[in-house]
């Protein structure tokens, strides 16, 4: 545990390991791709096509692992080995571009709620300075691309012109003020990876995570507690746009 109360990798890794609920999910790897741009850093995102369980939404490139991913290591990699390493593969499928998994800084990794309908997958988020190169989209895979400021990104959804999913707009939020890509890679590196264990409070339309007053209620129909407390860490998804709140004794 870091001094801030985040889980390292191996952290996540292990805790997920011991309790046997969410190391079975299949796993998949999602890279932020950041670049300089004329007013400040930039990331690619890419419009999926209309099907699927993204259908539509404008997300960072990436996808699951195949077992390919996990060959040629010197020794047995770990789970977050083969997500990096998938992730150059999932880029370059998508994109045309070309990384270096060694440039991948991990940012957090994300496990959906239990209630969802979709298939659950858990996601470990990259973040990598952008190569040279001109995008070629798989036209399987993205529709259409675009290079964006995170705020830019994040003002388009609150005015219904972008639609994103609450991984793809928490990620953009923390991304929000670097200035330069070069310094967003660095933070990420620096910091501990984020672990969002998601639990659905579908009567407030809300995501929340560990650290909220409500974490440990949100899936059965116990009372909530007191809506004073400031021990807040939660998605408001009841209106646009948006918000985040990370406060209280638990930060």
């Amino acid at each position: 545990m870091t001094n801030d109360g985040t889980r390292t990798s191996d952290q996540i890794l292990q805790a997920q390991g011991q309790t046997g609920r969410e190391s079975v999910l299949p796993v998949a790897s999602t890279v932020v791709l950041a670049r300089d741009g004329a007013d400040g850093p930039e990331v690619l995102l890419i419009e999926r096509p209309d099907r699927g369980s993204f259908a539509g939404a404008w997300v960072f490139p990436g996808g699951k692992l195949d077992p390919e991913d996990a060959d040629g290591f010197d020794a047995e990699p770990s789970e977050l080995d083969v997500a990096r390493r998938a992730g150059v593969r999932e880029v370059w499928e998508e994109t045309g571009l070309v990384t270096d998994e060694t440039g991948y800084a991990t940012l957090s990794c994300w496990i959906p709620p239990a209630i969802v309908t979709h298939r659950r997958i858990r996601t470990w988020f990259f973040v990598a300075l952008a190569p040279e190169g001109e995008l070629t989209l798989s036209p399987d895979e993205a529709v259409a691309a675009r290079w964006i400021r995170p705020a830019d990104a994040l003002a388009l959804h609150a005015n219904n012109g972008l639609s994103l999913f609450p991984p793809t707009w928490v990620t953009l939020e923390g991304l929000v003020g670097f200035v330069d890509a070069a310094a967003m890679v660095a933070a990420t590196r620096e910091a501990a990876p984020r672990e969002f264990m998601s639990r659905s409070l579908a009567s407030r339309k809300a995501l929340l995570w560990e650290g909220d007053a409500a974490f440990e209620t949100a899936l059965d129909e116990s009372p909530l507690p007191d809506e004073e407390t400031t021990d807040r860490h939660r998605l408001d998804m009841s209106r646009l746009p948006w918000v985040y709140l990370r406060e209280g004794t638990a930060f």
